[in-house]
Protein backbone atom coordinates (compact mmCIF):
# COMPACT_ATOMS: atom_id res chain seq x y z
CA UNK A 1 0.00 0.00 0.00
CA UNK A 2 3.16 2.38 -0.94
CA UNK A 3 2.43 5.37 -2.26
CA UNK A 4 2.30 4.78 -6.37
CA UNK A 5 2.82 7.73 -8.98
CA UNK A 6 -0.60 7.72 -10.45
CA UNK A 7 -1.26 7.09 -14.38
CA UNK A 8 2.09 7.84 -15.31
CA UNK A 9 1.19 8.46 -19.15
CA UNK A 10 -1.59 6.24 -21.01
CA UNK A 11 -0.85 5.08 -24.09
CA UNK A 12 -3.73 2.57 -26.20
CA UNK A 13 -2.94 -0.32 -27.05
CA UNK A 14 -3.00 -1.45 -30.64
CA UNK A 15 -4.97 -4.96 -30.27
CA UNK A 16 -7.26 -3.01 -27.75
CA UNK A 17 -7.87 -0.22 -30.66
CA UNK A 18 -8.25 -2.78 -33.66
CA UNK A 19 -10.68 -4.86 -31.30
CA UNK A 20 -13.02 -1.91 -30.29
CA UNK A 21 -12.57 -0.49 -34.12
CA UNK A 22 -13.06 -4.20 -35.56
CA UNK A 23 -16.38 -4.38 -33.57
CA UNK A 24 -18.03 -0.87 -33.91
CA UNK A 25 -20.34 -1.47 -37.04
CA UNK A 26 -21.47 -4.77 -35.23
CA UNK A 27 -22.22 -3.00 -32.20
CA UNK A 28 -24.28 -0.09 -34.24
CA UNK A 29 -26.56 -2.94 -35.31
CA UNK A 30 -27.55 -4.68 -32.14
CA UNK A 31 -31.33 -4.98 -32.05
CA UNK A 32 -32.88 -3.67 -28.83
CA UNK A 33 -34.65 -6.52 -29.43
CA UNK A 34 -32.62 -8.51 -27.47
CA UNK A 35 -33.35 -9.27 -23.98
CA UNK A 36 -31.65 -7.02 -21.11
CA UNK A 37 -30.04 -9.70 -18.91
CA UNK A 38 -28.88 -8.20 -15.59
CA UNK A 39 -28.43 -11.83 -13.63
CA UNK A 40 -24.69 -13.36 -12.49
CA UNK A 41 -24.19 -16.72 -14.80
CA UNK A 42 -22.52 -18.59 -11.58
CA UNK A 43 -19.41 -21.10 -12.26
CA UNK A 44 -19.91 -20.23 -16.04
CA UNK A 45 -16.68 -18.95 -18.49
CA UNK A 46 -17.88 -16.87 -21.71
CA UNK A 47 -14.68 -18.23 -23.22
CA UNK A 48 -12.72 -16.11 -25.69
CA UNK A 49 -13.12 -12.81 -27.71
CA UNK A 50 -11.63 -10.67 -24.81
CA UNK A 51 -11.58 -7.12 -25.08
CA UNK A 52 -8.78 -6.54 -22.29
CA UNK A 53 -9.06 -7.19 -18.59
CA UNK A 54 -9.32 -4.91 -15.69
CA UNK A 55 -9.26 -5.86 -11.75
CA UNK A 56 -12.28 -5.47 -9.87
CA UNK A 57 -13.15 -6.89 -6.37
CA UNK A 58 -16.89 -8.74 -7.24
CA UNK A 59 -18.83 -9.34 -10.55
CA UNK A 60 -21.22 -6.65 -10.21
CA UNK A 61 -18.18 -4.03 -10.56
CA UNK A 62 -17.06 -5.93 -13.28
CA UNK A 63 -20.66 -5.48 -14.74
CA UNK A 64 -20.27 -1.95 -14.52
CA UNK A 65 -16.95 -1.81 -15.77
CA UNK A 66 -18.64 -3.48 -19.11
CA UNK A 67 -21.77 -1.30 -18.93
CA UNK A 68 -19.58 1.76 -19.12
CA UNK A 69 -16.77 0.42 -22.01
CA UNK A 70 -17.82 1.68 -25.11
CA UNK A 71 -17.05 -1.82 -26.88
CA UNK A 72 -17.98 -4.45 -23.93
CA UNK A 73 -21.18 -6.16 -23.98
CA UNK A 74 -20.35 -9.21 -21.70
CA UNK A 75 -17.88 -10.69 -19.10
CA UNK A 76 -16.30 -13.08 -17.11
CA UNK A 77 -15.00 -12.38 -13.41
CA UNK A 78 -12.53 -14.50 -11.75
CA UNK A 79 -14.11 -14.89 -8.06
CA UNK A 80 -11.89 -15.13 -5.08
CA UNK A 81 -12.67 -18.92 -4.41
CA UNK A 82 -10.72 -19.58 -7.81
CA UNK A 83 -8.02 -22.35 -7.32
CA UNK A 84 -6.10 -23.19 -10.53
CA UNK A 85 -4.14 -20.26 -10.67
CA UNK A 86 -3.46 -16.65 -8.96
CA UNK A 87 -5.70 -14.63 -11.40
CA UNK A 88 -8.13 -13.51 -8.33
CA UNK A 89 -10.51 -10.45 -9.01
CA UNK A 90 -9.69 -10.72 -13.18
CA UNK A 91 -12.57 -9.25 -14.97
CA UNK A 92 -12.34 -10.01 -18.17
CA UNK A 93 -14.43 -7.46 -20.84
CA UNK A 94 -15.45 -8.98 -24.09
CA UNK A 95 -17.37 -9.13 -27.43
CA UNK A 96 -18.68 -10.35 -30.34
CA UNK A 97 -20.45 -9.02 -33.30
CA UNK A 98 -23.81 -11.42 -32.64
CA UNK A 99 -23.65 -9.67 -28.72
CA UNK A 100 -23.65 -13.10 -27.34
CA UNK A 101 -20.80 -15.23 -25.83
CA UNK A 102 -19.56 -17.78 -28.54
CA UNK A 103 -19.09 -20.49 -25.71
CA UNK A 104 -20.59 -20.83 -22.34
CA UNK A 105 -18.60 -23.59 -20.44
CA UNK A 106 -18.97 -24.72 -16.69
CA UNK A 107 -15.72 -23.53 -15.05
CA UNK A 108 -15.75 -23.23 -11.13
CA UNK A 109 -14.44 -19.79 -9.44
CA UNK A 110 -15.99 -17.44 -12.14
CA UNK A 111 -18.86 -15.65 -12.80
CA UNK A 112 -20.16 -14.31 -15.97
CA UNK A 113 -22.16 -12.05 -17.10
CA UNK A 114 -23.43 -9.32 -19.73
CA UNK A 115 -23.72 -5.66 -20.33
CA UNK A 116 -26.23 -3.68 -18.90
CA UNK A 117 -26.27 -1.28 -21.96
CA UNK A 118 -29.46 -3.17 -23.22
CA UNK A 119 -31.31 -2.37 -20.27
CA UNK A 120 -31.18 1.29 -20.84
CA UNK A 121 -31.99 1.40 -24.44
CA UNK A 122 -33.03 5.65 -24.28
CA UNK A 123 -29.65 7.32 -25.09
CA UNK A 124 -31.46 10.84 -23.46
CA UNK A 125 -32.14 8.76 -20.28
CA UNK A 126 -29.90 10.86 -17.50
CA UNK A 127 -27.47 7.89 -16.50
CA UNK A 128 -25.77 8.28 -12.93
CA UNK A 129 -22.39 6.69 -11.77
CA UNK A 130 -23.36 3.98 -10.11
CA UNK A 131 -23.83 3.05 -6.25
CA UNK A 132 -20.88 0.66 -4.86
CA UNK A 133 -22.24 0.00 -0.87
CA UNK A 134 -20.33 -3.00 -0.13
CA UNK A 135 -16.63 -3.47 1.84
CA UNK A 136 -14.35 -6.39 0.87
CA UNK A 137 -12.93 -8.17 3.97
CA UNK A 138 -9.23 -8.96 3.74
CA UNK A 139 -8.80 -7.89 -0.23
CA UNK A 140 -6.31 -4.67 -0.54
CA UNK A 141 -6.83 -2.01 -3.32
CA UNK A 142 -2.75 -1.36 -3.60
CA UNK A 143 -1.65 1.99 -5.34
CA UNK A 144 -3.09 5.10 -6.00
CA UNK A 145 -2.69 6.49 -2.27
CA UNK A 146 -3.05 10.37 -1.65
CA UNK A 147 -3.54 10.87 1.58
CA UNK A 148 -3.22 9.14 4.81
CA UNK A 149 -5.07 9.25 8.28
CA UNK A 150 -6.04 6.88 11.06
CA UNK A 151 -9.72 5.94 11.73
CA UNK A 152 -11.24 3.54 14.46
CA UNK A 153 -12.78 1.70 12.08
CA UNK A 154 -13.46 1.29 8.40
CA UNK A 155 -16.96 2.77 8.80
CA UNK A 156 -14.90 6.22 9.76
CA UNK A 157 -12.70 5.58 6.78
CA UNK A 158 -15.14 5.19 4.43
CA UNK A 159 -16.91 8.31 5.27
CA UNK A 160 -14.19 10.11 5.15
CA UNK A 161 -13.40 9.35 1.43
CA UNK A 162 -16.81 9.85 0.75
CA UNK A 163 -16.16 13.16 2.09
CA UNK A 164 -13.19 14.10 0.38
CA UNK A 165 -14.01 14.83 -3.40
CA UNK A 166 -10.77 13.57 -4.48
CA UNK A 167 -11.43 9.95 -2.99
CA UNK A 168 -12.80 6.93 -5.17
CA UNK A 169 -12.04 4.21 -3.20
CA UNK A 170 -9.82 3.47 0.15
CA UNK A 171 -8.26 0.85 2.16
CA UNK A 172 -8.18 0.09 5.38
CA UNK A 173 -6.05 -1.71 8.03
CA UNK A 174 -7.87 -3.03 11.30
CA UNK A 175 -6.48 -3.87 14.52
CA UNK A 176 -5.53 -7.95 13.14
CA UNK A 177 -2.78 -6.68 11.30
CA UNK A 178 0.75 -7.79 11.21
CA UNK A 179 2.21 -4.58 11.57
CA UNK A 180 1.44 -2.57 14.43
CA UNK A 181 2.73 0.80 13.44
CA UNK A 182 0.18 0.96 10.42
CA UNK A 183 -2.98 -0.48 12.56
CA UNK A 184 -5.99 1.44 12.11
CA UNK A 185 -4.34 3.43 8.85
CA UNK A 186 -6.78 4.26 6.28
CA UNK A 187 -5.35 4.74 2.82
CA UNK A 188 -7.22 7.26 0.58
CA UNK A 189 -6.85 6.67 -3.08
CA UNK A 190 -7.60 8.29 -6.39
CA UNK A 191 -9.08 7.17 -10.08
CA UNK A 192 -10.38 9.53 -12.91
CA UNK A 193 -14.12 10.63 -11.87
CA UNK A 194 -13.79 12.32 -15.40
CA UNK A 195 -13.42 11.35 -18.93
CA UNK A 196 -10.05 10.70 -20.23
CA UNK A 197 -9.42 10.84 -23.92
CA UNK A 198 -7.42 7.73 -24.77
CA UNK A 199 -5.18 9.48 -27.96
CA UNK A 200 -5.79 12.81 -29.21
CA UNK A 201 -4.10 14.03 -32.55
CA UNK A 202 -3.87 16.04 -35.37
CA UNK A 203 -6.05 14.98 -38.41
CA UNK A 204 -7.15 16.69 -41.64
CA UNK A 205 -10.78 16.45 -42.41
CA UNK A 206 -12.30 15.91 -38.97
CA UNK A 207 -13.89 17.57 -36.34
CA UNK A 208 -13.97 17.03 -32.59
CA UNK A 209 -15.68 17.93 -29.29
CA UNK A 210 -17.21 17.13 -25.90
CA UNK A 211 -20.98 16.82 -24.39
CA UNK A 212 -21.59 19.54 -22.31
CA UNK A 213 -22.90 17.03 -19.72
CA UNK A 214 -18.70 15.16 -19.60
CA UNK A 215 -17.42 17.02 -16.72
CA UNK A 216 -19.23 17.53 -13.46
CA UNK A 217 -19.96 21.24 -12.66
CA UNK A 218 -18.83 22.81 -9.00
CA UNK A 219 -22.59 23.19 -8.23
CA UNK A 220 -23.31 27.14 -6.85
CA UNK A 221 -19.55 28.18 -5.94
CA UNK A 222 -18.38 31.59 -7.54
CA UNK A 223 -17.07 31.87 -10.80
CA UNK A 224 -13.25 31.41 -11.12
CA UNK A 225 -10.78 33.88 -13.32
CA UNK A 226 -8.99 31.78 -15.20
CA UNK A 227 -5.35 32.10 -14.45
CA UNK A 228 -3.48 30.67 -17.83
CA UNK A 229 0.42 31.54 -19.04
CA UNK A 230 0.96 31.43 -22.38
CA UNK A 231 4.46 30.20 -23.79
CA UNK A 232 5.58 29.64 -20.19
CA UNK A 233 6.70 26.35 -18.49
CA UNK A 234 6.26 25.64 -14.62
CA UNK A 235 8.85 23.44 -13.40
CA UNK A 236 7.53 20.40 -11.09
CA UNK A 237 7.52 16.76 -10.51
CA UNK A 238 5.28 14.61 -13.53
CA UNK A 239 2.81 12.98 -12.02
CA UNK A 240 0.94 12.24 -14.94
CA UNK A 241 0.75 12.46 -18.71
CA UNK A 242 -2.59 12.73 -19.89
CA UNK A 243 -4.41 13.47 -23.32
CA UNK A 244 -6.32 17.31 -23.53
CA UNK A 245 -7.82 18.97 -26.40
CA UNK A 246 -6.58 22.60 -25.10
CA UNK A 247 -5.31 24.41 -22.19
CA UNK A 248 -8.78 24.58 -21.05
CA UNK A 249 -9.27 21.01 -20.90
CA UNK A 250 -6.04 20.16 -19.28
CA UNK A 251 -6.63 22.94 -16.26
CA UNK A 252 -9.70 21.01 -15.98
CA UNK A 253 -7.58 17.67 -15.44
CA UNK A 254 -5.34 19.59 -13.02
CA UNK A 255 -7.89 20.35 -10.91
CA UNK A 256 -9.88 16.82 -11.15
CA UNK A 257 -6.45 14.71 -9.86
CA UNK A 258 -6.27 14.72 -6.29
CA UNK A 259 -2.76 16.42 -5.88
CA UNK A 260 -2.06 18.44 -8.73
CA UNK A 261 -1.05 21.60 -8.08
CA UNK A 262 -0.17 23.44 -11.62
CA UNK A 263 -0.01 21.97 -15.17
CA UNK A 264 2.09 22.60 -18.68
CA UNK A 265 0.28 21.58 -21.62
CA UNK A 266 2.21 21.18 -24.97
CA UNK A 267 0.33 22.20 -27.78
CA UNK A 268 2.19 19.94 -30.59
CA UNK A 269 0.96 16.76 -29.06
CA UNK A 270 -1.66 17.75 -26.96
CA UNK A 271 0.07 16.07 -23.57
CA UNK A 272 -1.51 17.58 -20.59
CA UNK A 273 1.84 17.31 -17.75
CA UNK A 274 0.19 17.66 -14.35
CA UNK A 275 2.57 18.42 -11.68
CA UNK A 276 3.42 19.13 -8.14
CA UNK A 277 5.73 21.43 -6.24
CA UNK A 278 3.91 22.44 -2.96
CA UNK A 279 7.13 24.52 -2.25
CA UNK A 280 7.42 26.74 -4.91
CA UNK A 281 6.17 27.49 -8.77
CA UNK A 282 9.01 28.11 -10.74
CA UNK A 283 8.29 29.91 -14.02
CA UNK A 284 10.36 29.93 -17.37
CA UNK A 285 9.76 30.97 -20.70
CA UNK A 286 9.17 28.23 -23.24
CA UNK A 287 7.38 28.32 -26.90
CA UNK A 288 4.36 25.80 -27.40
CA UNK A 289 3.23 25.65 -24.36
CA UNK A 290 0.90 26.70 -22.17
CA UNK A 291 0.65 26.33 -18.12
CA UNK A 292 -1.42 26.88 -15.60
CA UNK A 293 -2.94 26.54 -12.20
CA UNK A 294 -6.25 24.36 -11.31
CA UNK A 295 -9.52 25.74 -9.89
CA UNK A 296 -10.77 23.70 -7.05
CA UNK A 297 -12.81 26.04 -4.86
CA UNK A 298 -14.59 27.97 -7.59
CA UNK A 299 -16.98 26.93 -10.30
CA UNK A 300 -14.86 26.77 -13.81
CA UNK A 301 -15.18 28.52 -16.83
CA UNK A 302 -17.42 25.80 -18.88
CA UNK A 303 -16.99 27.47 -22.35
CA UNK A 304 -14.26 25.37 -23.56
CA UNK A 305 -16.82 22.35 -23.23
CA UNK A 306 -18.76 24.20 -26.34
CA UNK A 307 -15.65 25.14 -28.67
CA UNK A 308 -14.95 22.39 -31.59
CA UNK A 309 -11.39 21.34 -32.32
CA UNK A 310 -11.01 21.63 -36.55
CA UNK A 311 -8.48 18.82 -37.78
CA UNK A 312 -8.26 17.32 -34.59
CA UNK A 313 -8.77 13.56 -33.77
CA UNK A 314 -10.02 12.15 -30.94
CA UNK A 315 -9.42 8.23 -31.55
CA UNK A 316 -10.86 5.11 -30.42
CA UNK A 317 -13.73 4.84 -27.25
CA UNK A 318 -16.85 4.77 -30.00
CA UNK A 319 -20.08 3.62 -28.79
CA UNK A 320 -21.85 4.14 -31.96
CA UNK A 321 -22.05 6.32 -34.84
CA UNK A 322 -25.14 8.69 -37.17
CA UNK A 323 -24.53 9.72 -40.54
CA UNK A 324 -24.86 13.86 -40.02
CA UNK A 325 -24.71 16.88 -42.18
CA UNK A 326 -22.32 18.89 -40.11
CA UNK A 327 -20.10 18.36 -37.31
CA UNK A 328 -22.81 21.21 -35.37
CA UNK A 329 -25.33 18.34 -35.73
CA UNK A 330 -23.14 15.53 -34.23
CA UNK A 331 -21.84 17.72 -31.41
CA UNK A 332 -25.97 18.53 -30.29
CA UNK A 333 -25.82 14.93 -30.80
CA UNK A 334 -23.66 14.17 -28.19
CA UNK A 335 -25.34 16.41 -25.43
CA UNK A 336 -28.52 14.64 -26.29
CA UNK A 337 -26.57 11.45 -25.58
CA UNK A 338 -26.42 10.79 -21.66
CA UNK A 339 -23.91 8.11 -22.66
CA UNK A 340 -21.42 10.20 -25.27
CA UNK A 341 -18.86 12.37 -23.36
CA UNK A 342 -16.93 13.36 -26.56
CA UNK A 343 -17.20 12.61 -30.48
CA UNK A 344 -15.42 13.16 -33.75
CA UNK A 345 -17.16 13.91 -37.29
CA UNK A 346 -15.53 12.79 -40.27
CA UNK A 347 -16.02 15.73 -43.30
CA UNK A 348 -14.01 13.23 -45.44
CA UNK A 349 -13.60 9.81 -45.74
CA UNK A 350 -10.02 8.74 -44.33
CA UNK A 351 -8.48 5.56 -45.45
CA UNK A 352 -5.88 4.81 -42.56
CA UNK A 353 -8.54 4.87 -39.83
CA UNK A 354 -12.25 3.04 -39.61
CA UNK A 355 -13.21 6.92 -40.54
CA UNK A 356 -16.34 7.55 -43.38
CA UNK A 357 -17.71 10.80 -44.61
CA UNK A 358 -20.50 12.15 -42.80
CA UNK A 359 -20.68 10.28 -39.85
CA UNK A 360 -20.75 11.12 -36.27
CA UNK A 361 -18.52 9.39 -33.65
CA UNK A 362 -20.18 9.12 -30.28
CA UNK A 363 -17.19 8.45 -28.03
CA UNK A 364 -17.13 7.50 -24.03
CA UNK A 365 -14.76 6.54 -21.35
CA UNK A 366 -14.77 4.71 -18.03
CA UNK A 367 -15.25 7.11 -15.40
CA UNK A 368 -16.61 4.73 -12.34
CA UNK A 369 -14.34 3.68 -9.55
CA UNK A 370 -11.57 1.49 -10.24
CA UNK A 371 -8.93 0.57 -8.23
CA UNK A 372 -5.51 -0.41 -10.41
CA UNK A 373 -5.43 -3.41 -8.79
CA UNK A 374 -7.16 -5.63 -6.29
CA UNK A 375 -5.71 -8.27 -4.01
CA UNK A 376 -5.83 -10.77 -1.12
CA UNK A 377 -4.71 -9.81 2.08
CA UNK A 378 -5.91 -10.30 5.27
CA UNK A 379 -7.04 -7.91 7.99
CA UNK A 380 -7.55 -5.42 5.45
CA UNK A 381 -10.93 -3.73 4.28
CA UNK A 382 -11.59 -2.20 0.99
CA UNK A 383 -14.11 -0.40 -0.47
CA UNK A 384 -15.68 2.86 -2.44
CA UNK A 385 -16.90 6.14 -1.68
CA UNK A 386 -20.43 6.94 -1.01
CA UNK A 387 -21.34 10.02 -2.90
CA UNK A 388 -23.03 7.77 -5.91
CA UNK A 389 -25.38 6.31 -3.04
CA UNK A 390 -29.08 7.57 -1.40
CA UNK A 391 -27.74 6.57 1.94
CA UNK A 392 -24.52 7.29 3.05
CA UNK A 393 -24.55 4.85 5.99
CA UNK A 394 -25.50 1.86 4.20
CA UNK A 395 -23.33 -0.97 4.70
CA UNK A 396 -22.75 -4.32 3.48
CA UNK A 397 -20.35 -6.86 3.89
CA UNK A 398 -18.77 -9.23 1.40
Amino acid sequence: MMFSRILTGLRTKKMETHLILGVLLSICSLSFSQECDQLPHENIDFAGTDIKFVFSPDANHCQQLCTQHPACLFFTFVREDWTKDNRHFYCYLKTTPSGQPNVRTPLLGVTSGFSLKLCNPSPRRPTQQPCLPKVYQNVDFPGSDYRTLFTADYEECQRACTQDPACQFFTFVNVGYTSEKIRYKCFLKFSWAVPILPVVQRKTNVVSGFSRDSHPTQGSKPACRRKLFPSTEIQGNVLATVQAASPEHCQVLCSAHSICTFFTFVRNNFNCQLKENKIEMVLRAKEGVTSGLPARFCQADESWLQVTHENVDFQTSDIRYELMDDASTCQLTCNEDANCQFFTYAKATLSDVMYTRRRCYLKRAITMPAPPKVTKLANVVSGFQQRNCLNFDSHSVA
